[in-house]
């Protein structure tokens, strides 16, 4: 029996997220997808993606490595939440640090020119392991492999001030889950055959695709989104 995942491998890391609402089914008012990236083709980093009434309900992006937080805008990122996929949405340079014990507490900290945001999680549930491939989902081309741990408890602060909202209980795959989590060992894959397609057609007409066999890129289609926030 096979043992290895038969599609390709884009990323690995981490993606805890923040989604906040005053109200069960509201809208989102405040969205934190937080990246811990240890391999990708636009290399290893940070970057948030955030928007909350914090910032003025505008997207803002913080990055140690503008190239992968592009780079994850085009991909995976931008089918979590199509929004994001807005390259003119300016990168902010930050620096980013860790603190906490995910059996207990978790605190990821983002620090830019005049900006200090704490990202924080506790009370956590039990672990799920969570498997998908490509395409099994309607309008997601990626497939993901990660370790999501629900939180019952979230904040977000900006310079100091908290997000309003709070987390929500939800459930998946038959058990408890919430509209925040940290997610560790994340992988994220493309199936081979799209990627092997996009090689040979370069190699076939190089001078239409713009690429060649030894400089592939990875093309991200828009997903329809028919949530009131991020499907994950």
């Amino acid at each position: 029996m096979a043992t290895d995942d038969p599609n390709r491998l884009i990323l690995t890391g981490e993606n805890p997220f923040i989604r906040l609402s005053g109200k069960d089914g509201n809208h989102n008012s405040t969205e934190a997808s937080y990246w811990r990236i240890l391999f990708c083709p636009a290399g290893p980093g940070h970057v948030l993606y955030l928007k909350s009434e914090l910032t003025q309900n505008r997207w803002r992006i913080y990055a140690d490595n503008i190239a992968m937080a592009r780079w994850l805008q085009a991909t995976v990122q931008g089918m979590l939440n199509a929004e994001t996929r807005d390259a003119a949405i300016p990168v902010v340079e930050a620096s980013f640090a860790k603190s906490g014990d995910p059996r207990y507490f978790w605190t990821e900290r983002v620090t830019a020119r005049g900006e200090d945001i704490a990202l924080t999680w506790h009370d956590f549930g039990d672990p799920l392991l969570i498997h998908t491939q490509p395409n099994e989902v309607p309008g997601r081309q990626y497939g993901v492999c990660t370790v999501l741990v629900p939180a019952a408890a979230a904040r977000l602060t900006l310079n100091g001030v908290e997000a309003a909202g709070r987390p929500w209980p939800r459930e998946r795959e038959g058990r408890p889950f919430s509209t925040c989590a940290l997610a560790f060992s994340e992988s994220w894959t493309e199936a081979r055959q799209a990627f092997a397609g996009l090689i040979g057609e370069a190699e076939r007409s190089p001078a239409r695709t713009g690429i060649t066999a030894r400089q592939p890129r990875i093309v991200a289609r828009r997903p329809g989104n028919t949530q009131p926030g991020p499907v994950r």
